[in-house]
């Protein structure tokens, strides 16, 4: 390990042969870090914020990191979360953090952007190029980004994890680790120049949900001032049998599926399963341990309760969709196929929903796929925006992302949309990582939104020079932003359609609707 007056020859031959010098070490709680220096950056990668969750600790709440003597490099990510086939650089060692600082001083008290990752929480990394903070702490703010446990290893419950802890409840360990990353942020930041004080968290699929998870957890209060969800939210109720946009199941569910996760892993024992090796552990979506649950304690109940009775944590926030949602999910081939999807998932709603997502009579155009988009991502934005604006205690900000090439109008792709995922390019301003043909529309508008983003974090409001005015939405006002080129304020998309949606999920609220579901 590098001595502190080994890092200062280093940097001193590197003054000399007229390389960027390498910025000081910074002290955290647990230690000297070292990064190196990107143009105007100090970049500060694979900072341990938890004992690695492995052997015994499989399983458990994360851990306080070790302290070190000395400084360590912090040059490099540190190991993705394990996941899939267990190639390709991932670890269950995982659980670091990842800082881009364009400050000179501690006392700059920069605001700050922590990133959560998507994946569907099976899935996903820091390391990936599209999630580089460069340009996002360019624009003055202190970039984070924080690795969590995914899949099995991340949301296991079981009756005997449970009976662990003390709390009776087990599951969510990744969202325990997105809290303990958040207190690592609280507890160190100022030492890169960031404020404590003015952190908001950002995400995008998975990231989005977990984003409005930690705003309805009483774990996660105080830890930030201001939330972004990109395609996120989680306002259904629990149901055994999930669909998009009903992925909760409650924990007596979870603990269900947890036996029957050691049952296919031959073994007896939740104490056998911690000594198998993670590539031998059942995997896949069918493995019913991979989606976070209503635990009463990191997820206390059904949120939209939560929300109706003022129970969350009352922070600025910025939610939206992408208009095209549904292109990524929707599997229906034809219109008999929709509406028999339909009628199993929806039952005594399908034929309001039916009329209100309409298909053709031979195809399945997007007013179809729209109610896999509203379903998923769509009615969980608009009911939070709503809920949050009329209860009037913080501010709320609503948009709707409509940026995609111009399509043929007599081409089988007429009336895609943007796809999901596809909004996080253009808020990192990461597009150079893709391949994607990109026009000046492109670049604009991802420069524009990456500075409502920044904007937000600066001062709970994305309003500021060089940007149109975007209106806050209120129980009054339900103006959106709308992204296609230029930004510009427009009407709630599909607010008919989703006025039924809504009385479906009403109904589901219900106790005919939980008997309905079971």
């Amino acid at each position: 390990m590098k001595t502190p007056a080994l890092i200062a020859l280093f940097a001193l031959a590197a003054a000399t042969l007229g390389f960027a010098q390498a910025p000081a070490p910074v002290r955290t709680d647990t230690g000297l870090v070292q990064g190196v220096t990107e143009k105007d950056l100090a970049v500060y990668k694979g900072i341990p914020f938890a004992v690695p969750p492995v052997g015994d600790l499989r399983w458990r709440a994360p851990q306080p990191a070790a302290k070190w003597e000395g400084v360590r490099a912090a040059d490099k990510f540190g190991p993705d979360p394990y996941q899939g086939d267990g190639k390709g650089g991932v670890s269950e060692d995982c659980l670091y953090v990842n800082v881009w600082t364009p400050a000179k001083s501690p006392g700059d008290k920069l605001p700050v952007l922590v990133w959560i990752y998507g994946g569907g929480f099976s899935f996903g990394s820091t390391s990936t190029p599209v999630h580089n903070g460069e340009h996002l702490a360019r624009k003055g703010v202190v970039l984070v980004t924080i690795n969590y446990r995914v899949g099995p290893l991340g949301f296991l419950a079981h009756p005997e994890l449970s009976a662990e802890t003390g709390r009776k409840t087990s599951g969510n360990w990744g969202l325990m680790d997105q809290i303990a990353g958040l207190k690592w942020v609280q507890r160190n930041i100022a030492a890169f120049g960031g404020d404590p004080a003015k952190v908001t968290i950002f995400g995008e699929s998975a990231g989005g949900i977990s984003v409005s998870m930690l705003c309805a957890s009483p774990e996660a209060k105080g830890l930030f001032r201001g939330a972004i969800s990109q395609s996120g939210g989680s306002f259904g109720p629990t149901r055994p049998t999930t669909y998009p946009g009903e992925n909760m199941r409650t924990l007596a569910q979870a603990e269900a599926s947890g036996v029957a996760f050691v049952q296919k892993a031959g073994v007896s024992s939740i104490a056998e399963l911690r000594k198998l090796p993670p590539d031998k552990l059942p995997a896949g979506w069918g493995s019913g341990a991979a989606w976070p649950i209503v635990d009463g304690f990191i997820i206390p109940d059904d949120q939209h309760k939560l929300y109706e009775a003022g129970r969350y944590n009352a922070v600025d926030i910025l939610v939206g969709i992408n208009s095209d949602e549904g292109l990524s999910f929707a599997r229906e081939k034809t219109p008999e196929e929709y509406r028999a999807n339909v009628e199993k998932r929806y039952g005594p709603f399908a034929e309001k929903l039916l009329a209100a997502y309409p298909a053709t009579a031979t195809t399945v155009p997007k007013t179809a796929r729209d109610l896999m988009r509203d379903a998923a991502f769509g009615w969980h934005t608009w009911v939070w925006a709503t809920l949050q604006a009329r209860a009037g205690r913080t501010k709320v900000f609503y948009y709707y992302f409509d940026q995609h090439p111009a399509r043929p109008a007599d081409g089988p792709s007429a009336d895609h949309g943007m796809p999901h995922g596809v909004d996080v390019p253009y808020v990192f301003q990461t597009h150079d990582r893709n391949d994607a043909k990109l026009t000046p529309g492109d670049w604009a508008i991802s420069d524009t939104v990456s500075t409502y983003w920044t904007n937000f974090a600066k001062r709970g409001d994305p309003n500021g020079p060089g940007v149109p005015a975007w209106p806050r939405y209120t129980d009054s006002d339900r103006r959106v932003m709308y992204f296609k080129n230029t930004a510009q304020p427009g009407p709630v998309p599909s607010a008919d359609a989703l006025a039924v949606l809504d009385s479906y999920f009403a109904w589901r609220r219900t106790p005919e609707g939980a008997a309905w579901a079971q």
